[in-house]
């Protein structure tokens, strides 16, 4: 099955260690889709939560105004509705309070012709862990390039 990558979030994974990986779709308007289409948006500021209904909201993404749209243009960072299952809604549920994890963005893609979006459920790194995953890099990046001493 093809998929076409629109957006990933690197600050995700920098700044989270992501345990448990969820696709869900999500509700947009028809410019909100064609600003997609042509690769506008920022996933690295957007969260994920649950209300008290068990609804789950994806909240701060932004997706810039459709260049051709008229006064019908959507809302940049409006609350978007993101669709899971029942008995996916309350898995997660469920793990985010056992382990206190956060439900975070990773990437969002279209998948045949639907926009998709993917949340993870990460514990916070510590600086500590952040500088260890920066030095693990580097060294990955100088054996690529055969330059490491």
């Amino acid at each position: 099955m093809a998929i076409k990558i629109i957006a990933k979030n690197k600050k995700a994974f920098f700044d989270y260690f992501i345990e448990h990986k969820y696709e869900a779709g999500i509700m947009l308007k028809g410019t909100e889709i064609k600003s997609l289409r042509l690769g506008k948006v920022s996933l690295p500021e957007s969260f994920v939560q649950i209300d008290k209904k068990g609804e789950v909201w994806l909240t701060n993404m932004t997706i810039p105004h459709y260049e051709f749209g008229n006064q019908f243009n959507h809302d940049e960072t409006r609350k978007r509705k993101l669709l899971l299952n029942t008995k996916e809604i309350e898995k997660i549920i469920l793990e985010v309070k056992k382990q206190n994890l956060t439900i975070i963005p990773t990437m969002i893609y279209f998948k045949k012709s639907l926009v998709k979006i993917e949340i993870g459920l990460g514990k916070g790194k510590k600086s500590y862990d952040k500088r260890h995953d920066q030095a693990k890099k580097d060294v990955e990046r100088k054996l690529q390039r055969g330059s490491y001493e």
